[in-house]
């Protein structure tokens, strides 16, 4: 069996693991929030929707991006 190239050995948080836990948990918690929040809006054309989800997700990927970084960093403790 050949010798693996790179390993990595994370000191402190796992950035990879938030992102990829940021991101699974973004969309699975997120775009029900979204197009839940959406029927609360006039979004008349597919313009206005577009730009209402990426708003709209923005801040949940934000408050998820910090909540699973707040997790990952007490876990680590």
């Amino acid at each position: 069996m050949p010798e693996p190239v790179e390993t990595t050995a994370p000191e402190g948080v796992d950035y990879g693991w938030v992102m990829q836990v940021t991101f699974v948990v973004t969309i699975i918690a997120g775009s029900p929030l979204v197009a839940l929040l959406s029927t609360t809006a006039e979004l008349p054309t597919w313009g206005s929707r577009a730009e209402f989800a990426i708003r709209v997700g923005a801040v949940i990927w934000l408050f998820v991006a910090v909540g699973v970084f707040v997790y990952a960093k007490r876990a680590q403790r």
